[in-house]
C-alpha cells in the first residue's frame, strides 16, 4: 500500500533579486508503507528540500504530496525527522533527551520511562541513560537522535544524511543497527546521503536526482536481502550504475565531479 504520494510537486524560492530559484521540478513518487528508500544526487539538486516538504516544514510551490491521502501542509506526530546534528539538549541527561517529546505529549510518567528506556536498550544505550550528550561519541549521540524519534512511534522516519559526520567505523555499526531496528518496527523511513554506497546497502529503492533544477533522473530497486554483504557483486554493479549516471549529470553542467558525489 502506498502510504506517501507525491504528485507534481515543484518548488521556487524567491531570491533577494526578487526572481524565483527553481529548486524542485515535476516530481513524482509514491513510497509504499515499511519501504526504505533513499534520495541521493549532487549537492544543490532539493533532496534535502523535498525531505522538508515531506516533513510539513516547508510548502509546495505548487502539486500535492499526501500521506494516506491527505494533504501534508504542517508537521505531524506521524512524521519525525532525524538531522545530520543529533541536536540533543546538554543539560539534559539521554533518557531525559529520549523523554522530551513525550513529556509534550504528556504521557504518563512511568509509562513514558519505560517506551524510552525500550527504545535505548534497541539502539545499545541503556547503560549510558543517565550520561549527558558531552561524554558520548558522535555515533553515540546520533543513536540517542534515532531513540528519541522512534519513541514518538511515527509512522515515517526521515533522516537527513544522519550518519554524514561519523567516521567510517561508526557509520558502519549504525547502518546495521539501523536496518535491525528498521525490521523491527517496520517503519517507512526516507534517506537522504551522498554516500552512493550507503545508499545502496540500505535501501529497497534508491532514487536518483539530476540538479539545476531539482528532478528524479532515475530509479533503482534492489531486490537483495538484508543483512547486505557490500562486497556483493550485484551491490556494485548497481553503484557503478549510479556514479556513472551521476557523473553525467554534474558533467553536463560543467561542474566538479569529485566535489559533488561521494562514494
Amino acid at each position: 500500500m502506498n502510504l506517501l504520494n507525491i504528485k507534481d510537486v515543484n518548488k521556487n524560492f524567491k531570491q533577494e533579486n526578487g526572481r524565483q530559484l527553481e529548486v524542485l521540478r515535476n516530481i513524482n513518487l509514491k513510497i509504499k508503507e515499511k519501504e526504505f528508500i533513499s534520495f541521493i544526487g549532487p549537492s544543490g539538486c532539493g533532496k534535502s528540500t523535498l525531505l522538508n516538504i515531506l516533513a510539513g516544514l516547508i510548502p509546495v510551490s505548487s502539486g500535492q504530496v499526501m500521506i494516506k491521502n491527505k494533504m501534508i501542509q504542517n508537521p505531524g506526530n506521524d512524521r519525525v525527522m532525524v538531522f545530520q546534528e543529533a541536536a540533543l539538549f546538554p543539560w539534559l541527561t539521554v533518557i531525559e533527551n529520549v523523554l522530551f517529546g513525550l513529556k509534550i505529549k504528556k504521557i504518563d510518567k512511568k509509562k513514558a520511562y519505560q517506551k524510552a528506556l525500550e527504545q535505548l536498550k534497541a539502539v545499545q544505550l541503556d547503560d549510558f541513560k543517565d550520561s549527558y550528550p558531552h561524554q558520548l561519541s558522535g555515533g553515540m549521540k546520533q543513536r540517542v537522535a534515532i531513540a528519541r524519534s522512534l519513541v514518538l512511534d511515527p509512522e515515517i522516519l526521515l533522516m537527513d544524511e544522519p550518519f554524514g559526520a561519523l567516521d567510517e567505523q561508526s557509520r558502519l555499526m549504525l547502518h546495521r543497527q539501523l536496518i535491525k531496528l528498521w525490521q523491527k518496527t517496520e517503519k517507512t523511513i526516507v534517506f537522504v546521503t551522498h554516500n552512493i554506497r550507503e545508499a545502496v546497502k540500505l535501501s529497497d529503492r534508491v532514487i536518483v536526482f539530476g540538479s539545476n533544477p531539482g528532478r528524479i533522473i532515475e530509479e533503482f530497486r534492489i531486490d537483495i536481502p538484508q543483512p547486505r554483504d557490500r562486497e556483493n557483486s550485484a551491490l556494485i554493479r548497481i553503484e557503478n550504475k549510479i556514479l556513472d549516471l551521476l557523473e553525467e549529470e554534474i558533467e553536463s553542467r560543467g561542474e566538479n565531479t569529485y566535489e559533488k558525489i561521494a562514494t
